[in-house]
């Protein structure tokens, strides 16, 4: 397990290296270190700026050597956003390491988790939260999937949907009082008093009935979501949900 010292000690290194490699032109902490909430458990986030005559392929196989190399890494996952290029590392202390590759065009703050170290960032556009009419139809779509999950006795699967459905209505929430709505990042801000509510949608086992019952709770809670959003189109899924439900 790392220690906040080691973690401390890895990004200054990492750092340096971006001083030193003359195709990265700009760097930036982000993530909750950006913002003076880092704790034990935060991970490594760093932006980095390539240069637009570099060749982009060589900077991340030059800087996937490093970290593995330097810095024990085990395995990695890229993340696509547009032009950008998140590529997190898991290292063998079980620290997780994400550097952005950001084209010179592009480099700039997407959110107030952005620490200029280096170099010039351009003004961005914040990316906008999820549209609650998306997260109300995907609601309905897993309650769907749920009922016939249960109907056929696959009650795995009923048990992702019954959660996908928990997942939706907890965004919905977030979006409401005004708290991020993605990755589940915003759910332990909201009022203990309406998050409470959402407890018996929990799934405790796999038994049919217990199914059931979960599934009538969030049921309920997402037709709450959807009249706070959309008092008619609440109106006109009432019928559905329930027989759906039930």
């Amino acid at each position: 397990m790392f220690t906040p010292t080691q973690r401390e000690r890895l990004r200054e290194g990492l750092i340096s290296a971006a001083h030193a490699d003359a195709r990265i032109t700009g760097a930036a902490v982000t993530g909750s270190a950006a913002v003076g909430r880092e704790d034990r458990w935060s991970d490594i986030d760093l932006a980095l700026c390539v240069a637009a005559d570099a060749d982009r392929a060589q900077v991340l196989a030059d800087w996937t050597d490093r970290v593995y190399r330097d810095h024990a890494a085990v395995h990695h996952l890229d993340v696509t956003r547009g032009t950008t290029l998140y590529r997190v590392f898991l290292l063998a202390s079980t620290l997780q390491v994400d550097l952005a590759f950001w084209s010179a065009a592009e480099f700039g703050a997407i959110a107030p988790t952005f620490r200029l170290l280096f170099g010039m960032a351009h003004e961005r556009p914040t990316p906008p939260a999820p549209a609650a009419a998306e997260l109300i139809g995907m609601g309905w779509l897993y309650a769907l999937h749920a009922r016939s999950s249960i109907a056929r006795g696959r009650m795995w699967q009923a048990e992702y949907m019954i959660s996908g459905m928990r997942d939706h209505v907890l965004a919905l929430m977030c979006l409401r009082h005004g708290v991020p709505a993605v990755q589940g990042r915003g759910m332990d801000l909201l009022p203990s008093a309406i998050i409470a509510g959402l407890t018996g949608a929990l799934v405790c086992s796999l038994d049919i009935d217990e199914l059931r019952r979960a599934f009538g709770v969030i049921s309920e809670a997402l037709l709450g979501e959807i009249e706070r959003v959309d008092a008619g189109l609440a109106v006109r899924l009432t019928g559905p949900l329930n027989e759906l439900a039930s």
